[in-house]
């Protein structure tokens, strides 16, 4: 390998709506430009709102660099991008606004076409309300469904990684009634295939083990509760095991967390949102983290939302943020090192 140093990571960093936490997480998290030494940020958002909320959160002394282009960035100090015309911007923290849900959208409008560019390493998202967001621009029910058809992609996954716990999706953003009709072979298998792609290309585990979870109670109690697990998620698994992977299941999701059994594997893809999403926030929602694999880009977010309770209380606790933000540097310095791995190989 080049005995080089490899450049730091230039990590775009999107304000969310600017009326919950997504800024004061972001500042704290960025404050002192501590950071600096692992990454180039770049906030995607607005000056004006940015110097509102340190004002709010006493942080007057710290100065943020605005810049024009991506190519401007200062490699020591935290820049920012204003990506709407903000001179008559209010800031209303705890208030919904179709304004603050606007502004969001530009601000990831703007980070993607600077990622599509090459101007970006990786992206980090702070929270949107989807809901203000809607338009002929974004008919999405959240970020990673924005980017997989942003950058074509087919498929992706909704990817919760902590320490203590990797906890991946089959179905995300839709609603409950719809979930057992995109539950199949064909669903199970792709989010598998791009569960072990990530662990291996993303994560460096040579042999992941992961569990999968039942979408029935009890796992379909042999067929009493429920036919999926039989004629859908154990077919699917053995085909796996074909082939020399470490799959185990369907378990039981209630006993599965509660005797904490996932300690025992590297990542565990359950069938829908909140049967992945509620216990891995239980586990680890101060230091969890959304991170969407299997797209060209690398993406990661806080996983908490917007929090509008909080909001402007300087009550926000920026740890899941800062490992967000940690994430997606260990992710770009992972794949420039597989890249540079598979060149000297050619």
């Amino acid at each position: 390998m080049s005995d080089q140093p490899q450049p730091k990571p230039v990590i775009g960093i999107t304000l969310g709506d600017y009326n919950g936490i997504g800024p004061e997480v972001i500042l704290k998290a960025l404050n002192g430009n501590q950071l600096t030494k692992l990454c180039t940020p770049i906030i995607y958002g607005s000056m004006r709102v940015l110097n509102r909320y340190r004002t709010l959160l006493e942080m007057k002394d710290w100065q943020l660099q605005g810049i024009q282009q991506a190519d401007q960035a200062n490699q020591k100090l935290t820049n920012v991008i204003t990506c709407w015309p903000d001179t008559q911007t209010e800031t209303e923290p705890g208030k919904i606004t179709p304004e603050a849900g606007q502004a969001s959208l530009a601000c990831l409008q703007r980070a993607t076409e600077d990622l599509k560019a090459g101007l970006l390493d990786a992206i980090v998202t702070a929270p949107i309300n989807k809901a203000t967001m809607q338009s002929e621009a974004f008919k999405f029910p959240g970020h990673t469904e924005y980017f997989a058809n942003a950058f074509e992609m087919r498929d992706s996954l909704m990817f919760m990684v902590s320490e203590a716990l990797r906890v991946a999706v089959v179905t995300g953003h839709i609603p409950l009634g719809r979930v057992r009709a995109q539950i199949n072979q064909d669903s199970v298998t792709r989010k598998l295939t791009l569960m072990l792609d990530s662990l291996k290309g993303d994560f460096g585990l040579i042999k992941p083990k992961i569990a999968v979870l039942g979408l029935n109670p009890h796992a379909g109690e042999d067929g009493l509760l429920g036919q999926e697990e039989k004629d859908v998620i154990v077919p699917v698994m053995e085909n796996f095991k074909k082939k020399g992977h470490l799959i185990f299941g369907p378990f039981p999701t209630d006993g599965f967390f509660a005797a904490q059994h996932y300690r025992q594997f590297d990542a565990v893809l359950a069938m829908y949102h909140d049967q992945g999403l509620t216990p891995f926030k239980m586990i680890a929602f101060d230091n969890g983290v959304n991170f969407t694999a299997g797209l060209p880009i690398v993406r990661t977010s806080p996983d908490h939302g917007t929090a509008y309770d909080i909001a402007g209380k300087n009550q926000a606790d920026e740890r899941s943020m800062l490992q967000a933000i940690f994430t997606a540097i260990d992710v770009v310095k992972f794949r420039r090192a597989e890249r540079e791995v598979r060149s000297m190989s050619l």
